[in-house]
């Protein structure tokens, strides 16, 4: 425990010991000065902060040293009534700041109070209660508009989870400042009831035990009442005034001090105006012109040097110049413009009505929800979409970029509805044919006065934005394997561990690295295999990860521990399976072509078997859409990555499974087989 630490719990302690345990006139007085010395330091504390959750402590501190203040009236009380004395601070302020005179020094005492419980307290519990009121009622509020400026790429993640612990920490801060400024209330309560206190008792004391005349005990105890009066309520002026100085602060990049000036003296005209109602006042009214005069000539000199121009403007704004050049010049503005967007969205002119909430536009809260879509599906936490315009493109067309790079680019028209037809198209439907972006349909845009009719025809009407979330959302699918990196991997990693350490222990860094991870999961991605159960994966890694580090043979491993899932993503219940398989002939050439190396295997088929292959996948592939059936090649465990090497490129959307990726209860029935001559 530091000594810091140390300090505050001896301090609660001796105030609890304060509350029960006579102390020394002598300690009295130091303490006392420490009082003042304390709020003093609070109050100047609290003038410098920029904002309220720079001082987030301040509700604490002031339990604290309203705790502490009231300690003290125990004790001062105590020393009174018992000893007729309480050092030598509440006898100065008795005497000398009161000039010996009760009924002065009850006077000041009485408007102390007032100013304080009437004026200062009331004021600050009264703001304080508006303030958590509102900071709570905010709150929704303030959290869409950081969800809007993550999703329009306007701030990283990171950036969004400090603003919204910044926006927690305010609800906590001002429904803490609600209820600690009771506490500064009741303080002003209980001095007055104390002083009374000490009032009436000490006049019996004095009389009945001491044998004091009534005179002489009313002045001894009432002058001592009223400096120990003085003296506490002093501070306790200073704490509930810092208390309505916090609770009143705006964000500010200055302190208080700073603020009042620039913003009381920011029309220096006004200067002018109150210098001349002062020389007025004292020239048509009794007041002595000696007073009133000089206060006119300070303001009027002050209203002068305000209005007029720095002699070193030029010279100033010469220097920003030079600032700025320098700047540009700078490796650091150079270095900036290396940074590349994961995701960017870039549309023409005539589409903002699309992202602009003012026009209506909902594209950001689409991009949220494709987000929270992508991370149930795939498991895979999507960087921000930067969305933005670019006058490079037509007016009505946008386009994808990932990682800096093109991937997919589309045309809107706002006042249309896209029309897919069902299969037949019909001649009264009239419009601008054109290809559905997502899926690559034709489809075609109609006005808004033929959607009902093509409704009724079956055709599929879309409006644009839902056209571009799916566009979106497809690409975004295709891709998820270049959106996988090393970083997100690894957070990946740290959020499994926080629920299965022992797991992620045994899974790296040893024997597989970030990096052997990351490409497992990558390679499920790009096959639409959702890493969503990272415990199951783990689990498989965890297995053979000691027995080989090929990442191909992993995620073959993987695949097949995830085979219920798989099974419910190509399967429907109830239904059988309809596949195309490979003929043995098939299978034995990819087995035979598959060359091993000390860096993995590969497929080395010769360049006419490998043709013939995908002359004959690609022929039970037409045969399969006449039948509209979604194709799924099926083969045997040891060559499946291999075919789907083969296929990938000439059939990048055919899923590849493997018998042990099918769950046992699933009927399967083959409606075409590969073959070769």
């Amino acid at each position: 425990m530091s000594a810091r630490d140390l300090s505050v719990l001896v301090g609660v302690v001796l105030i609890v010991a304060m509350l029960v345990i006579p102390l020394p006139t002598w300690l009295l007085s130091v303490l006392i000065i420490i009082n003042i010395s304390l709020a003093l330091l609070v109050l100047l504390t609290s003038m410098n902060i920029r904002e309220p959750l720079q001082f987030s402590i301040f509700p604490s501190l002031l339990l604290l040293l309203t705790l502490f203040r009231l300690g003290l009236n125990v004790s001062t009380t105590r020393s009174i009534l018992s000893k007729g004395e309480a050092g030598g601070v509440v006898e100065t302020f008795g005497t000398f700041v009161v000039g010996g005179d009760v009924v002065v020094g009850f006077v000041i005492f009485l408007i102390l109070i007032i100013i304080q419980f009437v004026v200062i307290t009331k004021g600050a519990e009264r703001v304080s209660e508006v303030a958590a009121r509102f900071t709570l009622d905010a709150m929704p509020g303030k959290q869409m508009s950081i969800d809007a400026d993550l999703n329009a790429g306007m701030i990283s993640e990171q950036q969004a989870r400090e603003r919204r612990e910044k926006v927690a920490q305010e609800a906590d801060f001002y429904g803490a400042m609600d209820g600690a400024s009771k506490f500064v209330k009741g303080d002003a309560i209980a001095g007055i009831i104390i002083v009374i206190i000490n009032m009436l008792f000490g006049m019996v004391i004095g009389v009945a035990e001491q044998g004091l005349s009534v005179a002489e005990a009313a002045k001894r105890y009432t002058l001592l009442t009223v400096g120990d009066g003085i003296v506490s309520q002093i501070p306790a002026l200073l704490i509930s005034t810092a208390t309505g100085i916090v609770v009143t602060r705006a964000v500010s990049n200055e302190n208080l001090g700073a603020d009042i000036t620039r913003q009381l003296f920011s029309y220096p005209k006004m200067l002018y105006v109150t210098a001349g109602t002062i020389f007025l006042l004292g020239l048509l009214t009794p007041i002595n012109d000696i007073l009133t005069i000089p206060v006119a000539a300070l303001l009027a000199w002050g209203g002068y040097n305000l209005t007029k121009p720095p002699k070193e403007e030029v010279s100033s704004v010469e220097q920003e110049e030079e600032v700025e050049i320098d700047q540009m010049k700078s490796p650091e503005s150079v270095v900036n413009l290396l940074n590349v967007d994961p995701i960017e969205f870039e549309f023409g002119y005539g589409l903002i009505p699309l992202a602009d909430v003012n026009q209506g536009g909902d594209l950001l809260d689409r991009v949220v929800m494709i987000r929270r879509q992508l991370a149930l599906e795939l498991g895979l936490v999507i960087p921000v979409v930067r969305i933005r315009d670019n006058i490079q493109l037509q007016p009505n067309e946008y386009r994808l970029k990932i990682k800096g790079n093109e991937v997919a680019r589309g045309e809107l028209l706002l006042d249309h509805y896209l029309a897919m037809s069902p299969g037949i198209e019909d001649e009264s439907i009239e419009g601008i044919d054109t290809i559905e972006p997502a899926f690559g349909l034709p489809a075609k845009w109609i006005s808004e006065d033929m959607k009902e009719q093509a409704e009724m025809l079956g055709y599929t009407v879309v409006d644009p934005p839902s056209v571009v979330s799916t566009h979106i959302t497809e690409v975004l699918k295709a891709h998820a394997h270049e959106l996988l990196g090393r970083q997100e991997t690894k957070q990946l990693v740290d959020h499994l561990k926080e629920s299965y350490p022992v797991l992620v222990e045994e899974v790296t860094p040893n024997p597989l690295s970030i990096g052997d991870i990351q490409k497992v999961l990558a390679k499920l991605l790009k096959e639409k295999v959702s890493i969503r159960n990272l415990p199951v994966i783990f689990e498989t890694l965890a297995d053979f990860g000691r027995v080989t580090t090929d990442t191909d043979l992993l995620t073959e491993y993987v695949r097949q521990a995830l085979a219920r899932q798989i099974t419910n993503q190509y399967a429907v219940a109830g239904e059988t399976l309809k596949v195309i398989t490979l003929s043995g002939k098939v299978e034995k050439e990819i087995a035979d072509g598959v060359q091993q190396t000390e860096h993995g295997t590969y497929l080395s088929l010769a360049p006419s078997i490998s043709q013939s292959i995908i002359e004959a996948i690609a022929f039970q592939l037409e045969q399969q859409s006449f039948h509209n059936q979604t194709p799924i090649l099926l083969c045997s465990p040891a060559v499946r990555m291999y075919v789907r090497q083969l296929t990938e490129r000439y059939f990048p959307h055919v899923p590849v499974l493997s018998y042990n990726e099918l769950e046992a209860n699933v009927e399967v029935q083959s409606v075409g087989v590969v073959n070769i001559e």
